[in-house]
């Protein structure tokens, strides 16, 4: 659906309402709203953005689900409650009485050992010792609300790549070197454990370039919505324009039957986005060119040494520090700026109370 910072969150509404999500997830159980930050810095592009949290808290209590909670959670660079704070959710999360759990916090769930009944991939290789998830999620729909980006890893990223940090704990860069099959496994996961599931997935400001951090914001005026997780990422891919087949996140899950991932047998309703084509492209910074050489170039047979031991910590800080203390003061923050007093959207992000 396209849309505009006037009647956004109205336009959620609708979209959820377009979709379906009453017959997709199921009305007797809780609802898991799993947001993306990305980035703890208010950066438009990397992070669920104020109205798509809002306009789906609203769109999903319209149609009967009050049960709702966000589930956060933390990488080795990005902090959740600075991400919440300055992303402007916490006012949404009170003026819709929204509880908000962290997977992370002992008292708000345990890690548990799940053994999948389907087919996995990588995950029972790369934790030999037991997959572990949040006991949290067992038995609650889930809603993804990931943006349209690209990713230095994956290409692009959305809802697929969004249970990566809701499922696993903070050891999960040791999947990167796997890291299409470990979303289709999360997602053969995903299928056993919620009764139901959905995505909404925001592009009006969309991030083109090294993502999911570094990306030049674009303007695209787009929200879409489905409960086909393999099928949004796909629609999404496309529309950014890449074939969403030769990603092999989407392949392999559209070949394993877990969602369509082929775009010619997609069911798209609203906008025709068949012709649409941002020409985006990924691109590379300083972390995906260290990245690459350590996890797929030439370094990757040494990458147990660097990622498993303690000298973990001296990329945990690299990274750390080329985000925060370079990209976000060099770049970064002058962007937003610049988009907050110049852009439509950059308009309404800073219209939000914090």
């Amino acid at each position: 659906m396209k849309t505009d910072p006037a009647t956004v969150v109205d336009d959620y509404i609708r979209l959820i309402r377009q979709a379906e999500a009453d017959k997709c997830l199921d009305p007797g159980t809780a609802t898991i709203l799993k947001d993306n930050i990305s980035w703890h810095f208010p950066y438009l592009s990397a992070n669920t953005t104020p109205w798509q949290l809002e306009g789906t808290i609203r769109g999903l209590k319209e149609l009967g689900f009050n049960d709702l909670t966000c589930v956060q959670n933390k990488t080795v660079v990005t902090n959740a409650f600075k991400g919440e704070k300055l992303n402007k959710y916490i006012p949404i999360f009170e003026k819709y009485d929204i509880p908000v759990l962290y997977n992370f916090r002992e008292d708000d769930m345990k890690w548990v050992t799940y053994e999948p009944k389907g087919e996995i991939l990588v995950l029972d290789k790369i934790f030999p010792e037991g997959i572990r998830i949040p006991d949290y999620f067992f038995g609650k729909n889930v809603v993804h609300l990931p943006t349209m980006k690209c990713h230095i890893y994956t290409t692009t990223t959305g809802a697929m790549k969004n249970a990566f940090g809701g499922l696993l704990n903070t050891k999960r860069h040791y999947t990167h070197s796997v890291i299409h099959e470990t979303l289709v496994d999360l997602l053969t996961i995903q299928k056993e454990i919620h009764p139901g599931m959905f995505a909404v997935m925001d592009g009006t400001v969309c991030g083109n370039g090294p993502g999911p951090r570094t990306m030049e914001p674009v303007e695209k005026d787009y929200i879409l919505a489905g409960a086909d997780q393999v099928a949004i990422d796909a629609v999404a891919a496309k529309m950014m324009g890449f074939d969403p087949m030769s990603l092999p996140y989407i392949r392999i899950a559209h070949e394993k039957g877990l969602g369509t991932g082929d775009f010619r047998h997609i069911e798209i309703i609203g906008e025709d986005v068949e012709k649409i084509n941002f020409r985006f492209s990924v691109g590379d910074n300083l972390a995906s060119t260290v990245g690459d050489l350590l996890w797929f170039g030439p370094l990757k047979a040494l990458q147990n040494m660097f990622f498993r031991t303690p000298l973990v910590n001296l990329f945990i800080f690299g990274s750390f520090f080329y985000h925060d203390y370079f990209w976000w003061p060099a770049r970064g923050k002058k962007k937003m700026e610049y988009f907050k007093k110049n852009y439509r959207w950059g308009k309404l992000f800073d219209s939000y109370s914090e």
